[in-house]
């Protein structure tokens, strides 16, 4: 499924306009070739990725519900299993789970501008310092 041209794209600095510019796979897309890029939903089998890891440049992880955490599952495991591209939450993600959704290991989320509307551009910045107050990191510290 591919980016429509209106989504929205929340950083750390702010929102942007989308950047990726390539078409976004399904999961049961043929892998071949670099600089992939990925759509998965909640079910994803991620064993099954491991082999392309290192070839895919994006994968956006979509939520299908505000109360739907699986997608923060997702995210942290392929930290884990070794994925450095980029990791994009799309879909029913909240202003207030920004900052976990940062510290899962997501770069970005993508929201739609009826979201964006309702839930502004400050309250995302609100929780853009995702390291402040991460019970987790001061316990390491």
């Amino acid at each position: 499924m591919q980016t429509t041209a209106a989504a929205i794209i929340m950083r750390d600095t702010g929102f942007s306009t989308d950047d990726w510019d390539r078409a976004i796979l399904p999961p049961d897309a043929d892998l071949h070739g670099d600089h992939l890029a990925l759509d998965l939903g909640p079910q994803a089998d991620l064993d099954a990725l491991v082999v392309h890891l290192d070839r895919i440049t994006l994968i956006r992880i979509r939520f299908g519900s505000f109360a739907d955490g699986r997608g923060f599952t997702i995210a942290r495991r392929l930290r884990a299993m070794g994925y450095r591209g980029r990791l994009r939450a799309a879909g029913h993600v909240l202003a207030d789970q920004y900052a976990m959704a940062r510290r899962a290991g997501f770069d970005e989320v993508e929201i739609t501008p009826a979201m964006a509307a309702r839930q502004p551009e400050d309250q995302w910045l609100a929780r853009a310092d995702w390291r402040a107050g991460d019970y987790q990191a001061r316990l390491k510290g």
